[in-house]
């Protein structure tokens, strides 16, 4: 089902324990920021990623690469140090190229200054600063651009369990999976697998003999799919002023 050049690929050897993601680095420690403010401002750049990419016109696979992109730079560098409010952009620049679906870097700037985006973050970036930070996020990255996604094992996977009608949840749940550092901890046929077994419960559809059948650990299926819930439960939706207050800890570029 996974892609068998998977394993030996340089996601695969990057993947992390939690306690290597759920980090606050020093510098942002001085700065007032707690691990809470770390998963708020993370989530408020995954959305703004999301935000940007239709207007720069990139599919899916692009926004779920810049993602990632972000949210691995962080488990290397401080907000203290890489402001995300341009490293979020740039990730997207950087993925539209190794996505081959380049972004013109102007257009990128103009977008990013325009509503919506201008209404919750100020940007006094240009496309300078966007070809400056793409250096040092090439160089955080170790220039290991290429990513797998859970898109493609879903699709095979619902097929396989003849799960087809369940298809517009799972996906659904894949993309919201991003808003967490899951693709940063798990193969991302895990990660399809899980939005599956959410996709089931939701639907009560009772898919127990299949998931026997692949003998994957369930437990960790479930972990997975736990977390997926928790951010339903208890970030999807997230006061502005919280976000604000996290952000507000940043230093401020004039």
């Amino acid at each position: 089902m996974m892609a068998a050049n998977f394993w030996v690929s340089s996601h695969c050897k990057k993947l992390l324990d939690q306690e290597e993601v759920d980090i606050v680095h020093p510098a942002d420690k001085e700065l007032g920021l707690t691990l809470e403010d770390i998963k708020l401002i993370k989530m408020q750049m995954t959305s703004h990623i999301q935000i940007l990419a239709p207007q720069v016109k990139v599919r899916q696979r692009v926004i779920a690469t810049a993602v990632t992109y972000f949210r691995r730079v962080y488990t290397r560098k401080s907000f203290a140090e890489y402001d995300p409010r341009l490293v979020a952009p740039t990730c997207l620049y950087l993925a539209s190229k190794a996505e081959e679906s380049t972004i013109q870097v102007k257009l990128l700037s103009y977008c990013m200054k325009k509503p919506p985006l201008n209404a919750d973050i100020k940007h006094r970036y240009d496309w300078k600063d966007v070809l400056e930070m793409e250096m040092k996020l090439l160089e955080a990255l170790d220039y290991y651009l290429i990513i797998y996604h859970p898109y493609r094992p879903l699709v095979q996977f619902l097929q396989d369990a003849g799960l087809n009608d369940l298809t517009s949840m799972a996906w659904s749940l894949v993309n919201d999976s991003y808003k967490t550092d899951l693709i940063l901890i798990h193969p991302p046929y895990m990660i399809a697998l899980a939005c599956i077994y959410v996709a089931c419960v939701l639907k009560e559809k009772d898919a127990h003999a299949w998931f026997e059948e692949l003998r994957v650990d369930m437990n960790v299926i479930k972990n997975i799919s736990m977390e997926i819930v928790d951010y339903y439960d208890n970030f999807r939706i997230i006061p502005a002023e919280k976000t604000n207050a996290a952000l507000n800890k940043l230093p401020q570029k004039l």
